[in-house]
């Protein structure tokens, strides 16, 4: 599969689920999500922020609220215009660059990364998994710190559903998943109706439980990984929401 054709990379995908994944139920909570991250990671006034995998920039907006420097990088185009209207009609100092995760690279450039909403595992190849963790590594600088927010593997066992839905105005969207490749990954159809026209993509996404993320980090050279099950700082047991690891350098 080459980069052109891989689902990661078709802006048509990305543009269609917008509506879906940036409705404005998530929108509206990313003011409370950072200030859980800020608290979790300990942020500091003179910190400088990545947001890797901005999206449309619903994060680094708000961090940039918060007085923060912040730099929101995505692949997507449409989600980069998005997020620079957004900033120059709220007068906010954020920079957004469309970059792909596995290229970006600014050595001791960033104190704090954060890769948000589950933005991990999208590459053919696990290594081009570990290539974003080691890229990350140099990107921070001594003392800084490395989140990922994901659906962990413990999480998708226990919850699991085959198939589901979701709408928003006028687009109707169904998905079906199955576990595929002893449990490394999680292949979706998703199968978009509105009005008259259907539309099908499928994608795959890399599922990692709490000891192989947390490994990753360690064998990228992260000197410290916490695990929790929430961005508030929970136990990552029976009980978690999601899957967040932080590794210090």
């Amino acid at each position: 599969m080459t980069a052109q054709t891989a689902w990661h990379s078709r802006d048509e995908f990305w543009e269609l689920v917008e509506p879906l994944i940036f409705n404005q139920a998530r929108i509206s909570d990313a003011a409370a999500e950072v200030e859980k991250i800020v608290e979790l990671l300990q942020i500091g006034s003179q910190d400088r922020v990545l947001d890797l995998c901005c999206g449309i920039g619903r994060h680094s907006l708000e961090i940039s609220r918060r007085g923060f420097s912040v730099m929101g990088v995505d692949r997507t185009i449409a989600y980069i215009d998005r997020a620079s209207r957004a900033a120059a009609e709220g007068a906010l100092d954020v920079e957004f660059v469309v970059g792909d995760m596995r290229e970006y690279c600014a050595p001791d450039g960033f104190d704090i990364v954060l890769n948000l909403f589950g933005s991990f595992g999208y590459f053919e190849e696990p290594g081009e998994d570990r290539r974003v963790v080691e890229n990350v590594y140099k990107t921070l600088r001594p003392g800084g710190r490395f989140l990922i927010e994901t659906m962990g593997k413990e999480i998708l066992a226990r919850d699991f559903q085959q198939k589901d839905w979701d709408e928003e105005d006028d687009l109707l969207m169904l998905m079906e998943r199955k576990i595929t490749r002893d449990w490394a990954c999680v292949e979706t159809r998703w199968i978009a109706i509105q009005g008259d026209r259907r539309i099908e993509h499928r994608t795959t996404v890399h599922s990692y439980s709490a000891v192989e993320l947390s490994s990753l980090l360690k064998s990228c050279g992260f000197s410290k990984v916490r695990v929790y099950g929430d961005i508030e700082g929970a136990a990552y047991d029976q009980a978690a929401k999601r899957l967040v690891v932080a590794g210090y350098k």
